[in-house]
Order: C-alpha cells, then sequence, then structure tokens
C-alpha cells in the first residue's frame, strides 16, 4: 500500500490512523479529515476490499466528503470515516465491534461514528457500549431523532431530486418523470416509494436481483440487470449504491438529464464533473444531496452530549433546506461558468477554513 500521504485524495487531512487488534481480528482505518466546525462525524463501512490500497482511497475520500457534507448541511460538526477491512467471508464478531469501539474511544471524542454500508444499527448498539462518540442508535419516544438514518437520507434525495427536476425540466411535479434508481436498499428503496407516491415513472436496478424485481412489482416499476441501469434512457438518473461510478466509461453510457441521488463519491475523478456537465446533464453534488443521514445522527448526538432532546422536527428543518442549497449551487453554477461539483466543493472549503 501507498504511503497514505501520496495518495492523490489525501487532502492534509488532520489524523489517519491504522488499528489491528491481533485477538479480534480487526483491521480498521479510522481517518479525521478536518475538525474545524466541531467533532469529525462520519459512518464507519465495513467491507471487503481486494487490495488494501482501496481501503485507503475509500477513507480519505469519504472523510473529506463528510467535511464537506457536514459543512453544507449546516451542522457544527468536521468530518470524519472510518472503514473495517472485512475477510471474505464478512466475519463480523462481538469482540470485533468492542476492539473497534475501544479504537474510537481512544480518540477522545475527536471522531464520531455510525452506521454506513455494511453496519446495522444493531452493530451501533455494540459499538456503544465501549464508547460514547456513537450515533444512530435507537431511540425511545415518538418525534425523537435518532436509529437508522436511512430513510432521512432517503427523503433528502427525493426532495433533491424534485428540485433537479423543476430546474432542469422546468417542471413542479415528478408524475411521469421517469427515475431510474441504481441500488433499492434502505436509501435507494426509500427513495423509489417516496417518487412511486407521487406518480413517477421507476425502472430499478440492485445487485440483489431479487431485491430489484420485488421492489418495482411492488411500485409498479420495471427491474433490470445491474449492469444496464446506467444506460437506460431516462429523464432522471439516481445512483444510490457504491461511488465512483461516473467515470469515463459510466458517464459515457449515461442517457439522462440530471443525476441526482445518494451514493458517496459519485465522480471517479474531479474531471469527470466537467465531462458530466459536457453533456449538458444537470449533477447534484451528492454530499449536498445525501445530507439527510448525517443531520438526523449528528442531531442525536449532539442533543445527547448537550443534555436535551433532539426531535424529529429539528432534523426535518434542515432536511427541508437541501433544495435551496441545490438551486444556490446551480444558479452559481449556470452564472460562473464553473461546474456543480466545483462549485459546491469551493463553498464546503470556504466554510471549513480552507478557502
Amino acid at each position: 500500500m501507498t504511503a497514505f500521504w501520496a495518495e492523490p485524495d489525501f487532502d492534509a487531512h488532520e489524523l489517519v490512523q491504522l488499528v489491528h487488534d491481533r485477538a479480534s481480528g480487526l483491521t480498521a482505518i479510522i481517518a479525521v479529515h478536518s475538525t474545524h466546525l466541531g467533532p469529525a462525524a462520519g459512518g464507519t463501512r465495513f467491507w471487503h476490499y481486494n487490495d488494501p490500497a482501496g481501503a485507503m482511497r475509500d477513507v480519505l475520500r469519504l472523510s473529506r466528503g463528510m467535511s464537506y457534507k457536514n459543512a453544507m448541511a449546516g451542522l457544527p460538526m468536521g468530518g470524519g470515516k472510518a472503514v473495517i477491512l472485512a475477510d471474505e467471508q464478512r466475519t463480523k464478531t462481538p469482540e470485533l465491534l468492542a476492539a473497534f469501539g475501544d479504537a474510537v474511544e481512544g480518540l477522545g471524542g475527536r471522531y464520531v461514528t455510525a452506521e454506513d454500508v455494511g453496519i446495522s444499527e444493531a452493530d451501533m448498539v455494540a459499538v456503544s457500549q465501549r464508547t460514547a462518540h456513537v450515533s444512530g442508535l435507537p431511540v425511545e419516544g415518538a418525534g425523537r431523532a435518532g436509529g437508522d438514518p436511512g430513510p432521512f437520507t432517503a427523503h433528502g434525495i427525493y426532495l433533491g431530486i424534485k428540485a433537479a427536476v423543476r430546474h432542469k425540466l422546468g417542471k413542479d411535479s415528478v408524475a411521469g418523470v421517469h427515475v431510474a434508481l441504481q441500488g433499492t436498499g434502505s436509501v435507494g428503496g426509500g427513495v423509489a416509494r417516496l417518487l412511486a407516491k407521487d406518480g413517477a415513472k421507476l425502472t430499478l436496478a440492485d445487485i440483489d436481483q431479487a431485491r430489484a424485481s420485488a421492489l418495482a412489482a411492488e411500485l409498479g416499476g420495471v427491474a433490470v440487470a445491474s449492469d444496464a441501469i446506467m444506460g437506460t434512457a431516462c429523464d432522471v438518473f439516481s445512483p444510490n449504491a457504491l461511488g465512483a461510478i461516473l467515470d469515463d466509461a459510466g458517464i459515457a453510457a449515461l442517457d439522462c438529464a440530471i443525476v441526482a441521488g445518494g451514493a458517496n463519491n459519485q465522480l471517479a475523478r474531479p474531471e469527470h464533473g466537467a465531462k458530466l456537465a459536457a453533456r449538458g446533464i444537470l449533477y447534484a453534488p451528492d454530499y449536498v444531496i445525501n445530507a439527510g443521514g448525517i443531520i438526523s445522527v449528528a442531531t442525536e448526538y449532539l442533543a445527547r452530549r448537550d443534555g436535551r432532546d433532539g426531535g424529529i422536527a429539528e432534523v426535518d428543518a434542515l432536511i427541508a433546506q437541501i433544495p435551496g442549497r441545490l438551486e444556490t449551487i446551480w444558479a452559481e453554477s449556470d452564472a460562473s461558468g464553473l461546474t456543480a461539483d466545483e462549485v459546491a466543493d469551493r463553498m464546503a472549503q470556504k466554510l471549513i477554513g480552507r478557502g
């Protein structure tokens, strides 16, 4: 593995820590990109990487994305991320989660973790037995923030798609608008259900073909193979699985007017934002449109830390600001000639003191 400071995605990260616990089998990387606005918040990804260098790239890119996401969401939180390098069998034990909790605790509150790909609410409960610097925990009582962030992420993406349709297509409703969704898990499935209620036409794909087919049958949509979704002729392509899909080949395959979805780090490299723009495709910067989940877990964490109730109304009010932020980005992009991702990056960098 290349030294992390020589990686192209290293961006003056404040801390990059390799964690190895022989007894439990834990190998993890924790990256803190910025604490300029507060403790670095970002979930933990549990994933099998064929090449450990892929884990380093992921944690560097994702932690930087969390700095930008939290800043643009108006949260008093910095950006961080963790990846746990799973074995091929994806073995997850209580001992491994406990060791990871100890590693988070060892950072003394500099990093606050939550769910991400491969990590469940129950896993976060296990981690919370070893550290208080965790969120996304089950909550008791109606109207309180917390729990699975997926539905909150989905709600923000849904609002962002409607904003993109207004901006690009001049339509105040998504009724009859064709949306092709890549990924039908907690987030993508939630987005699909919200769009279906409004009468959108849906094409769905997932690496779990049965899951996509079942959701399509439920919502009156169409399921296609996972390798066909990016080439689907549609109004909106909504990526809600893993990132780095918008590379040269991916962008060339697109047949849409808008890209708006919840996957993190959708642009494979910075230059791919310009390639999207050159094709006349409106892009919703991922860390702006998908901020609903971190808004929920950050509100939960801050409320618990400060000894107050963090309500759903507070979360919903912050999520409702996502469409306005996107409109501001697109208006500046139209006026300046910069791409939407460049505009968003400059805004976020200024907020975290790196402008």
